[in-house]
């Protein structure tokens, strides 16, 4: 079953965007790329909504219902909404921080969240010490402050991320294909069903839009797409138990980058959410590698990394999360001293 709901979702996908792809242009639906200086025709935006779409019908076929899914469903709702009106009309920073934040909220209180955190040494952190009652069920708070903070991090990071045709939907197909294989492991304490499911319709859907973005981009997914990926991936490292140390490490790119980004700017002293062309795929764009190039670099790197995951530990982990801080302060450095007067990272 498993396959098939990875095969449909891509079959979904590939369809609707095709749908789209007819469609859009007739309603005006379509990118306006004379706002970021670029010269090229309108093409077909708001991809978002085939994933979207695409993944409300197989979550229908395929996925068991549970509460858990419920508020994870809710949460989506949220994103998708608040993002479908910025990439229309722009919504201020904060009102979507704001929304991001309550959905994360509903997640956790529909019971999935970061419980404990391990410690590469030995042992664990339990997040249980502070607690209050909801509806008659215990909410940890520690826990659903370390939930919030995660989901609206990665969120946030996959949206920075999103700045060459191929590279989003690319890393994101490596990130849910590791979630769904390391998930098939024998010996999980907690059920892994719901997110096997999850992760392989991610993987069909990531697989077929990725045809559709890379190498010549046809149609863009926006911040619809971009958050949507971004808010799956973060709530399925958390779903059926701790795959955090396993996300950060496939996706370690986007999320240091979004880190490095987000202290520039605000050292600089702008707003950390305000967009700009220093990320690092940029950097790699200005020093002469062409955007196929990068984003086939970026999606080999996350390859790599994420499947050497699948054999490691903890403390393992915890050195493969150092090594890929280590290669991208190499790679910034090298970049730097190569084109630092033509550009600011």
């Amino acid at each position: 079953m498993f396959v098939l709901a990875g095969l449909t979702a891509f079959v979904l996908t590939f369809t609707l965007a095709l749908v789209a792809l007819w469609l859009f242009p007739k309603l005006g639906l379509m990118d306006r790329p004379q706002q970021y200086g670029l010269t090229r025709a309108s093409i077909p935006y708001y991809g978002g909504l085939v994933m979207v779409l695409a993944f409300a019908l197989c979550i229908l076929l395929f996925v068991p219902w549970s509460p858990q899914l419920l508020g994870v469903l809710l949460g989506l709702g949220l994103i998708v909404v608040v993002s479908f009106l910025d990439d229309m009309f722009t919504v201020h920073p904060l009102i979507r921080l704001g929304v991001q934040s309550f959905a994360a909220v509903l997640v956790a209180l529909s019971g999935v969240g970061i419980r404990s955190i391990t410690n590469p040494f030995g042992g664990v952190f339990l997040l249980d010490q502070l607690q209050f009652n909801f509806l008659g069920q215990p909410v940890l708070i520690l826990s659903l402050i370390f939930t919030v903070i995660w989901i609206v991090f990665v969120v946030n990071s996959m949206n920075f991320f999103d700045g060459i045709p191929g590279l989003l939907s690319g890393v994101s197909f490596i990130a849910s294909l590791v979630l769904f294989l390391l998930s098939l492991r024998t010996g999980h304490i907690i059920d892994q069903t719901q997110l096997m499911y999850l992760s392989i319709i991610l993987v069909g859907i990531c697989g077929a839009f990725v045809l559709f973005d890379f190498p010549i981009p046809k149609i863009l997914m926006g911040d619809t797409g971009s958050m949507f990926l971004g808010f799956l991936l973060a709530v399925s490292a958390i779903f059926a138990g701790g795959k955090i140390a396993t996300v950060l490490i496939v996706l370690g790119i986007p999320l240091l980058d979004a880190i490095w980004s987000t202290l520039r700017r605000v050292l600089a002293g702008q707003s950390p959410f305000r967009g700009d062309l220093n990320h690092f795929h940029h950097r790699l764009l200005r020093a002469g590698f062409s955007q196929r190039q990068v984003v086939l670099l970026l999606i080999g790197v996350s390859a790599v990394f994420g499947f050497i995951t699948l054999f490691l530990q903890t403390y393992g982990k915890m050195l493969t999360i150092g090594a890929i801080i280590f290669a991208m302060l190499l790679m910034s450095l090298l970049l730097f001293f190569r084109h630092g007067s033509r550009s600011r990272y």
